[in-house]
């Protein structure tokens, strides 16, 4: 048996008993987004207007709503526990006055792990290309930013979609990607389509920060590459349509999406993904019975506090 496939069993074993007891129960197990004939489990980030992460919300604060019906919680935590996260860091040519900037962003990110996360690290150019596998020594990957040089066109998408497949290797049950880039993508082989249908699958949050490069400055105050000057029209189109897609594949798969216009807003940025990925809420809740196996379930999870706001997957396939 896989561990995959044990993890999995183990967790419908679990919560089979706390289905069966019809007690409310605190748990503490590290979140992920799975469901099962017995749980499904959402994790869930709240902030405030400010986007700093909320704690100390109780099961009350919450409404569940799966396709439209209202659940009840069956379980509920609280904790940081120990990350699987992938860096997605865009080195292409459209990066090469803000790619300081990007790196320095990753360096922030793993300096602020908990020891026992592990991290792998890919970029982005004309191809995917791999710089770690997974791994828990943050100083080898500081030094591995450190030779990544701008250049070539930007396969985007084709590096994300490989981060989500990278992600089966993960050793922590909270995953996460972070991808940082301008949003730009002239040369990828997968469509957007199929982006999205592979991280609607993945348990996996996706968080984007997404850098800004104006005319006139970039987020390093350098003069910014202009894509017209390279791109044929048909690129340029596609480009300007990469940032909204990275919005779409954060909010559809639970993370934050971030846009950054200074050196400021982007140490901001980097503080509160690294606050989100650790203070997350663990809801569990017994599904409907739909009877129909691989049926798409809309899941929606509100606050009853006022002024939050509530970052969870958008749904599952049932099983």
């Amino acid at each position: 048996m896989s561990r995959h496939t044990l993890r999995n069993s183990l967790c419908s074993a679990l919560f089979a008993i706390i289905a069966s007891s019809n007690l409310f129960s605190q748990t503490t197990r590290p979140a992920v987004f799975r469901a099962s004939a017995q749980m499904v489990l959402v994790p869930v980030t709240v902030t405030d207007h400010n986007g700093k992460t909320v704690e100390g919300l109780r099961p009350e604060d919450f409404n569940i709503l799966d396709n439209q019906e209202p659940q009840q919680i069956a379980s509920f935590g609280n904790d940081d526990a120990p990350c699987s996260v992938g860096v997605v860091l865009d080195v292409s040519g459209s990066m090469r006055n803000i790619l300081g900037s990007a790196k320095d962003l990753a360096a922030a990110f793993f300096a602020q792990a908990n020891p026992e996360d592990e991290f792998f690290l890919l970029t982005v150019s004309s191809q995917p290309e791999t710089l770690s596998a997974f791994t828990t020594d943050v100083t080898a990957l500081e030094k591995s930013l450190d030779f990544s040089k701008p250049g070539g066109m930007t396969a985007l998408i084709d590096t994300v979609y490989l981060g989500l497949s990278r992600m089966r290797q993960a050793h922590r049950p909270r995953r996460a990607l972070l991808i940082i880039s301008d949003g730009m993508d002239n040369h990828s082989r997968y469509s957007e389509a199929e982006l999205l249908r592979v991280a609607l699958e993945a348990d996996t949050q996706i968080y984007t920060i997404i850098l800004d490069n104006p005319t006139g400055g970039g987020v390093g105050g350098a003069a910014p590459f202009r894509p017209s000057m390279v791109a044929k029209p048909i690129d340029q189109a596609r480009q300007r349509q990469q940032p909204n897609l990275l919005d779409k594949v954060s909010e559809k798969t639970g993370g934050i999406h971030f846009h950054v216009g200074n050196a400021a807003q982007a140490k901001e940025a980097i503080v509160k993904a690294g606050e989100a990925l650790r203070n997350e809420y663990l809801i569990g809740y017994q599904p409907p019975d739909s009877g129909t196996t691989g049926k798409w379930h809309r899941v929606r999870v509100k606050a009853n506090v006022p002024h939050l706001n509530v970052y969870a997957r958008n749904g599952y396939f049932s099983h």
